[in-house]
This record gives structure tokens, sequence and C-alpha cells, in this order.
């Protein structure tokens, strides 16, 4: 494989990712905790701070604040009475699902005035390709 590939790659993606982050109403780390409790919640603030990398302290910041927003709830974990497990609200999830329209329009409105309609095309067929290096890169 040529050793700028995934250079390249890395660089693309990262700055399209920051681009469509540009609309984006709420802080990063906030539409991260609710989007993995929409995606595989619910789970324990120490869940959270795993998954996103960060902090203990820093996870439980950003539930506390969700919580006051009325985006996520807690629960008594069912097997451990000293945990919490966190769910998101619908109010979470009509918030959640603001952020990805208004992301997956600024990435629509840029493919469109961008690329040809067989450009479009071939962009299509490259994205279970990198669906599937980011599940190999997600593999735990």
């Amino acid at each position: 494989m040529d050793d700028t590939l995934a250079e390249d790659l890395r660089r693309a993606v990262g700055e399209l990712v920051r681009a469509a982050r540009t609309v984006d109403t709420m802080p990063a780390g906030e539409a991260a905790v609710l989007g993995h409790l929409d995606r595989g919640g619910p789970y324990t603030t120490a869940d959270l701070a795993q998954l996103r990398g960060v902090t203990h302290q820093s996870a439980a910041k950003t539930v506390k604040d969700l919580q006051r927003a009325g985006l996520v709830r807690a629960e008594p974990h069912p097997s451990d009475g000293r945990k919490l497990l966190l769910h998101i609200t619908g109010t979470g999830r009509e918030r959640l699902s603001g952020e990805r329209a208004r992301r997956a329009d600024r990435l629509t409105a840029a493919v469109e005035d961008t690329l040809s309609p067989r450009e479009q095309e071939h962009l299509r067929r490259c994205v279970p390709l990198i669906a599937r290096l980011a599940g190999r890169l997600n593999e735990r």
C-alpha cells in the first residue's frame, strides 16, 4: 500500500468531519455522549468516558450538563446500586436528530455544489469502504 494513502485519508476525513460540524449548535462532547446513548445506550458515566477516551470527571460534567438540559435521564443500575444507567430522553433524541440533520444538509449541499453526478456516484460507492474501515478501527 502507498504510505500516503492512510495519511491522506485521515486528513481528508478529518477536514470533512470538522467542516460538517461547523453547523453544530451544541458542544461536540455533548453531541458525542448523546450519539453513544442513542446508538448503544444505556451506559454508565464510566462507560461513556471509556467510549469517548476522556476522564471520568470530564464525562461526568458533560452528563450533568445534559441532565440539566433534560437531554439525558439516569436510573439506578439493576445490578450495582452505586452506579446509574444513563438514557437519552425523547428531547435528547430530537436535539441529536437536529444536529445530525444540519450536518447532513451541509454535506448534501457541498456534494451537489462540488461534484458532478458521475463523481457523486463514485463517492456513493466509496461510502461502504469507508464504513468497513471505521468498523475495523472500532473493533476492541
